[in-house]
């Protein structure tokens, strides 16, 4: 992989992370243009993936912090109590539900 690739790459998946090597992480305007077209749009196609995958990751963690804020009022031991577990359960089913509903009604637009 060229260095303007996976610099690119690097700074794309982490953007929050202090460069290692200042060289390394910055990248040049002739750095992005020396990438053939294929390269681009591997680049593009790439970064839209993992765009996607830390939405999705990002989701997950806001609706698990949402469902154990409202299920677990404390915690006293390792296990859940019965009416935590349903709670959890009953929350993790209505958000599966709808992320079906909203991917289906997506589909039927496109």
């Amino acid at each position: 992989m060229d260095r303007a690739k996976s610099a690119l790459i690097r700074n794309n998946i982490y953007p929050d992370t202090p460069p290692i090597n200042s060289n390394m992480s910055s990248i040049s305007q002739s750095d992005l243009a020396a990438l053939s077209d294929s390269s681009k749009k591997e680049i593009a196609s790439f970064l839209d993936s993992e765009n996607s995958k830390q939405r999705v990751q990002m989701q997950v963690h806001e609706f698990t912090n949402s469902c154990f804020k409202r299920c677990v009022s404390s915690v006293t031991s390792p296990d859940l109590s019965s009416q935590e577990e349903e709670c959890l359960s009953n929350c993790v089913n209505r958000f599966l539900d709808a992320n079906i509903r909203i991917v289906k009604s997506l589909q039927n637009v496109q």
